[in-house]
């Protein structure tokens, strides 16, 4: 998508990955994610639903931010997620550029996006509980702690299910 293109879907904000953990990532979700609500590639999500309206000044604000320097991230591990599982990751830095934003666009924020959020990526969603604790049990012996630094930041906007990507932003700095 380009230029300037919600057209009324909420515009969602991610942290991208590195080349290579966005592949493991991608690859996690394609072995256990339910094939039938697959549509997305791996992603850090960092806000849910903004209103279309804050688009423009979103995207100044996303580019002013992707011009210093790329977070450091650490893979901690699995993490429950219930009906799913996710690898949590954490990344002190990630969550205080979050921070910045959320007090710019506070007044426009989901109830949800006001909460702080469990930085991870899901790979497995709306599975039973069981089948969740199986792969959160089989992910927990090969997810190992990892350091790497967060890629860039996107913009998408919401289409009902699947995502259009908007504009992605590569931290410079």
């Amino acid at each position: 998508m380009s230029g300037y293109g919600s057209a009324g879907g909420a515009l969602i904000v991610t942290a991208e990955l590195p080349p290579a953990l966005q592949a493991r990532m991608n690859a996690l979700r394609q072995a256990h994610f339910p094939p039938e609500r697959n549509y997305l590639s791996a992603h850090v999500t960092l806000f849910h639903a903004l209103p279309p309206s804050c688009e423009a000044e979103l995207r100044e604000v996303l580019a002013r931010l992707a011009a210093g320097p790329a977070p450091d991230g650490q893979v901690e591990g699995v993490m429950s997620l219930g009906r799913g599982t996710a690898i949590r990751l954490a990344s002190p830095a990630l969550l205080a550029l979050r921070e910045g934003l959320a007090e710019r666009f506070w007044s426009l924020l989901s109830a949800q996006d006001q909460h702080r959020p469990r930085l991870h990526v899901t790979v497995q969603n709306k599975v039973t509980p069981a089948a969740a604790k199986a792969l959160q049990a089989q992910l927990g012996a090969e997810i190992r702690a990892e350091a790497f630094r967060f890629a860039g930041l996107g913009l998408h906007v919401y289409a009902g299910g699947p995502w259009s990507h908007v504009k992605s932003w590569p931290f410079r700095g």
